[in-house]
C-alpha cells in the first residue's frame, strides 16, 4: 500500500462521517416535532383515533398501535 492509497481512503471516510452528520442533522431539523413547553401541551394534543377511524394530531404516515380512542 502506498501513502497515496492510504490518503485516499482515509479522505473517503472522512467524507462518508461528514455527509453522515450533515444529513442526521438536515433530518433532526426538518422531521422533528416542534418542541412544546408542558403548560401548553394539552390532552387533546396527543394523538388519538376518532369514532370514524381517523387519525387526529399526527403528522406523520405512519401511526402508533394501540393509540387511545380520542374523547
Amino acid at each position: 500500500m502506498q501513502l497515496r492509497d492510504l490518503a485516499k481512503g482515509s479522505s473517503v471516510f472522512l467524507a462518508v462521517i461528514v455527509a453522515g452528520y450533515l444529513s442526521t442533522t438536515y433530518v433532526d431539523q426538518r422531521f422533528a416535532a416542534p418542541k412544546v413547553s408542558k403548560s401548553t401541551e394539552t390532552a387533546s394534543a396527543s394523538a388519538c383515533v376518532g369514532e370514524d377511524g381517523s387519525w387526529k394530531n399526527w403528522p406523520w404516515p405512519n401511526v402508533p398501535a394501540l393509540s387511545p380512542k380520542c374523547r
